[in-house]
């Protein structure tokens, strides 16, 4: 089946889709986007990704390319079009194209992409990761999904000649902020769920929310809290989260096994319970 993007109002061929060479994205990285997860054909946590793209279009005051309804009738067409069932789509709104300038165009029209990809999501979900750490070298406003993704790139590509899944980024005082594109998680030895509370430190996951909540739900004893490397050594169980990933385990940290260096109870109770939240309330 042929495959197609959205650009700009229109619906062409993946391989001819393009943008202006003076599009703001392009230049300086002024824009945002989102990913959301599709399984079995439905869109998982829709609104909540809509609501960041909302919040983070308000921040660096870009308008909407499109009112939030047609928005959602785009994301429908182009995965009927693409006839993905499990996969991702990708959109990503700049504040859009003009003479190259630092301070906002007076006239630029914003720009809206959309592509989908198919995919195995969660793949290493059973069983486990490895993650290494790294210094968190972002800017201060981690809590924005822009486009504005060097630092993460240069942890993922450590992560990867390391033979590892994914970089924690450490800060300068030694504790954990987050994935190159996950949420850190830990469980201590007295059993509690730990995570970094959301901040411009770090992305607020549309799935971390949505474990959050599971976790409530399930009577899970959680703390949002920095954790410094000390502890996440001395875990017994660690996961990341992410859109993709949905809850993996995380085996091993640096070279340090966590707990005895398999998935632990937890990790897999909340897996399972994030599946069925995501073919269940949380598809669209």
């Amino acid at each position: 089946m042929a495959r197609d993007a959205y650009v700009n109002g229109r619906y062409v061929p993946h391989a001819q889709a393009a943008v202006h060479v003076e599009d703001r994205g392009f230049q300086f990285a002024d824009g945002v986007y989102e990913v959301v997860c599709i399984r079995n054909g439905r869109l998982i946590d829709e609104d909540g990704h809509l609501d960041r793209l909302d919040r983070c279009l308000g921040e660096l005051r870009i308008a909407w390319p499109c009112e939030r309804r047609v928005m959602r009738l785009i994301m429908r067409r182009l995965i009927g079009r693409n006839g993905v069932r499990n996969g991702l789509i990708y959109l990503q709104v700049t504040r859009g194209t003009a003479a190259r300038d630092f301070r906002f165009p007076a006239a630029a029209r914003p720009t809206l992409v959309m592509t989908t990809r198919r995919a195995a999501l969660a793949a290493n979900a059973r069983a486990g990761v490895r993650v290494i750490t790294i210094p968190d070298i972002r800017w201060k406003r981690c809590d924005l999904k822009t486009v504005g993704l060097l630092a993460q790139v240069l942890g993922k590509q450590e992560a990867a000649e390391r033979g590892a899944f994914e970089a924690w980024q450490v800060d300068e005082d030694g504790f954990v902020t987050e994935g190159t594109s996950s949420n850190a998680w830990i469980l201590t030895a007295d059993g509690a769920l730990v995570t970094r509370p959301a901040s411009h430190d770090i992305l607020n996951g549309i799935t971390r929310q949505s474990i959050l909540r599971i976790a409530a739900a399930e009577g899970v004893r959680f703390e949002e809290r920095p954790f410094d490397l000390d502890e996440a050594y001395a875990a017994r169980e660690a996961f990341v989260s992410s859109a993709t990933s949905f809850v993996t385990p995380v085996v091993r940290i640096d070279d340090r096994a966590v707990g005895d260096g398999t998935p632990g109870a937890l990790g897999r109770r909340l897996l399972e319970a994030y599946v069925a939240h995501a073919e269940g309330a949380g598809a669209s």
